[in-house]
């Protein structure tokens, strides 16, 4: 998502007019429903006049293009401002400036990281040089059109109120500068030239268009990478809190070998790479020689895990890497360098199966390591028994001597990125009221289904293409065929559904067996993992009566140990037994529901639950066809009817409408195939896959082609040429109308003959008008270089 976007010259006078910060504040209102508050409005106001007096210099090419607040995909975050355009080698280019606001800066001795004012305090916070190269790293990595087409991406920095940048640039972080150099006040010319360097011609092939609608690849799973990442290779990119948590971690590990304990208690909800952190900091201190253990409650993910390691080292070696939670009852205190608790929120206060065993589970793990971690999202404690919370980390680090820190995850990863569906979820969940009071905007995929039999058929669909899509459930049918293999356990008569929980011989590997998306898996096999796409069942212990949500925690079957003690907890202590099991079974299905990266399906076994989401589904949906209604807009004048990609039946019926913008840039079947618009033809006309439509702007061919028409053109032409109006490409046009390096002319070439062939030895393209001012554009040098995109058949 692009929140402004518009040449150069465009943005200067935007400044100029005192209506930028205007702009982006609508923008950001229209396209993230949100509000946007008072000291960022300042502070673009206060960037952005600075970006203006950068990009007044005269070598910066007037249609250069600006976009501002790019959203980089499957992520939270976004970019401050990216100037696009061409090089000196005229390759597309895209420089990414991170703005900042500071005034002094810090070194500190962790890499990348340093500390200034921020949020009313002094914090360590990233190095500019690394956040924006990570960011562009993170758009090449996600983004496949970057790749493709070959767009150059150039990260800087630029501290416009830093008048002295010794700390900035200090020796110590050499490699990140040198990567992406980072400019003060001072320095404003030197960015100015940077600049026009890296951005010599406009953008003439709407390169920021190309990115923000380019092919997204989908994010890495943490347990299919886990493999390499265990061989010592970087799979995942740590950005902003997530870079500053793994050196601060790395550091108080160093620390703590020499000295006091250390204690690190990291909050993060769902998707914002607590996992990721803790795999990264499990190599990098083993990889160090000391000795160290990921450990977790749930014995899911660790299973996982060393699954996805079997055969790359020995079982025992992978078996000493990942521990259960109850693991240090007799451990001597300082065993360990380091223990890292991965989803510690679901930490007990006892071991053993009997929860009989020690006296406290963060107590003993803090005792038996010199430096212990813990990851903790407290919304998602989701039994009786779990005791994982800040509060009490702090109390058991305080007992053993050791010093706390606290930091948090914020970056979000999972849902999209969207941090709007987790607050929608939360709302809707109703554990917390927030400004999210709908899906409108939100970039991910929700949809209620009224049978479940049509649920259970999109997953299985969807995980036909890569194992990644699971159906779960709250635990509120019993498991009847833990027993009987032939059982069914979640059966609903009345539309023919009958499914089995995740099969026994599985165990907590169901997430990634073969053949079990069949089965239903539930709280306790796909906490801290993630799928592609996740289908939700919500049981009776969930529905919703008059709008308010009503939650029952007897309706969970017997064998569920997460409610255990519930009914006697219930006649000792009422009301308290009530909110506790309220909030457990609200934490579930916020835990379930945030489990699919791409889309959550839901089915409720009541009816009125159902029509509750299926009221924030329709409103996503009507959105989102109002939005196709806008888009729609865009192809003023086309009078044939006109479809999307997912109605169309492409070269069958329809053909794709195309910007010959993007067609000059790289021109391919498959990006035509990937159009968002198609059109249905004249009935006169035969569809074939090489026909594509496109509009013609300017009246340099106004004779045939009238300015603005719609027209019919034929992809990749074969054949002669000669006398035939074409779209081509060569480096040395520059067309009057769009200043672009591809033209639409009538194609007239002079052949002469060598070595027994004809080859041309000029190439005229002839304006076709009764305007004044334009002339043929005459081609004698590299004329092996000059691209025919298309063919012109006529005007729709």
């Amino acid at each position: 998502m692009l929140v402004y976007n518009a040449t150069k010259q465009q943005f200067i006078d935007d400044v100029r007019a005192n209506v930028i910060a205007d702009a982006i504040e609508n923008e950001v209102s229209r396209k993230l429903s949100r509000n946007s508050p008072r000291n960022e409005v300042a502070s673009w106001e206060n960037s952005l006049r600075f970006m203006m007096s950068v990009l007044l210099d005269e070598g910066i090419p007037a249609s250069a293009g600006v976009a501002i607040e790019y959203n980089i995909p499957l992520t939270n975050r976004r970019v401050d401002f990216i100037l696009t355009g061409k090089n000196d080698q005229r390759e597309d280019s895209a420089v990414i400036i991170e703005l900042k606001q500071w005034q002094t800066a810090e070194v500190t001795m962790k890499d990348a990281i340093v500390r200034t004012q921020l949020g009313g305090g002094v914090r360590e916070t990233n190095h500019p040089s690394y956040q924006a190269w990570s960011y562009g790293a993170l758009i090449e990595d996600y983004n496949e059109t970057v790749r493709k087409d070959s767009i150059r991406l150039v990260p800087c920095a630029y501290l416009h109120n830093m008048k002295q940048g010794n700390a900035i640039n200090d020796p110590f972080y050499a490699n990140h500068t040198s990567r992406a150099p980072v400019f003060i006040s001072p320095d404003a010319l030197k960015l100015s030239r940077f600049l026009s360097q890296h951005i010599k011609y406009g953008d003439s092939s709407d390169i920021m268009y190309r990115i923000e609608h380019g092919v997204i690849k989908p994010s890495k799973n943490l347990a299919d990478a886990l493999s390499s990442m265990m061989q010592g290779n970087a799979e995942f990119l740590m950005i902003d809190e997530q870079k500053l948590v793994y050196e601060t971690a790395v550091d108080l590990a160093h620390k703590a070998s020499k000295g006091q304990k250390q204690c690190l208690i990291v909050k993060g909800g769902p998707g914002t790479g607590k996992s990721v952190v803790a795999i990264n900091l499990l190599v990098e201190l083993t990889n160090r020689e000391m000795m160290t253990q990921y450990v977790s409650r749930n014995s899911a993910p660790r299973e996982v895990f060393k699954k996805r390691l079997t055969g790359t080292r020995k079982k025992t070696h992978i078996d000493n890497l990942f521990k259960g939670s109850g693991s240090y009852v007799s451990a001597e205190p300082d065993t360990f360098h380091a223990l890292i608790v991965d989803e510690a929120h679901r930490l007990n206060e006892k071991s053993g199966m009997y929860q009989n065993l020690g006296e406290s589970q963060i107590k003993e793990i803090i005792s038996a390591s010199r430096f212990s971690i813990f990851f903790i999202d407290e919304a998602q404690r989701v039994t009786l028994k779990d005791v994982g919370t800040v509060e009490e980390v702090t109390r058991r680090a305080d007992e053993c001597g050791a010093e706390v820190y606290e930091l948090e995850l914020s970056s979000q990863f999972r849902c999209n990125g969207s941090d709007g569906y987790l607050a929608w979820l939360d709302h809707s969940l109703q554990i917390r009221t927030t400004a999210n009071t709908d899906l409108d905007g939100i970039d991910y995929e929700f949809k209620v289904f009224d049978d479940p039999c049509e649920l259970r058929k999109v997953i299985l669909e969807k995980n036909r293409k890569a194992n990644k899509a699971r159906m779960v459930a709250g635990y509120c049918w019993p498991w009847a065929s833990k027993k009987d293999k032939h059982a069914m356990d979640i059966v609903f008569p009345e539309y023919g559904f009958a499914a089995q929980w995740n099969l026994d011989d599985d165990g907590m590997l169901w997430a990634i067996a073969d053949g079990s998306a069949e089965q239903v898996g539930c709280i306790h096999t796909c906490q801290g993992l993630e799928f592609d796409y996740v289908g939700v069942i919500i049981g009776d212990d969930f529905v919703i009566r008059n709008g308010r949500v009503v939650t029952d925690a007897a309706k969970r079957a017997g064998q569920d140990r997460s409610v255990h003690g519930y009914k006697k907890m219930l006649k000792e202590q009422p009301d308290q037994a009530r909110a506790v099991a309220d909030q457990i079974v609200k934490n579930t299905y916020r835990t379930l529901m945030t489990r699919g990266q791409k889309g959550c399906y839901v089915y409720a076994t009541d009816s009125e639950t159902r029509e509750y989401f299926s009221a924030f589904a329709r409103s996503q949906a009507s959105l989102e066809h109002a939005e196709l209604a806008e888009e729609a807009e865009t192809l003023d004048g086309m009078h044939l009817p006109i479809v999307t990609r997912d109605e169309a039946a492409p070269f069958e019926r329809h053909v794709p409408v195309y910007d010959l913008n993007i067609a000059a840039g790289e021109f391919s079947e498959i990006q035509i195939a990937e159009a968002e618009h198609w059109v249905e033809l004249p009935d006169h006309i035969r569809v074939s896959p090489d026909l594509f439509v496109s509009r013609v702007v300017g009246e340099s061919m106004n004779r045939r082609i009238p300015n603005g028409a719609w027209c019919l053109f034929r992809a990749n032409p074969g054949g002669t040429r000669q006398g035939k109006v074409v779209v081509v490409q060569h480096r040395a046009i520059e067309d009057p109308d769009h200043g672009g390096s591809f033209t639409i002319k009538l194609y007239q070439s002079e052949k002469v003959e060598e070595y027994g062939e004809y080859v041309n030895q000029r190439i005229v393209l002839k304006p076709q008008t009764n305007a004044f001012g334009y002339k043929d554009i005459v081609l004698e040098d590299e004329l092996e270089d000059l691209k025919v995109i298309g063919e012109f058949l006529s005007v729709l």
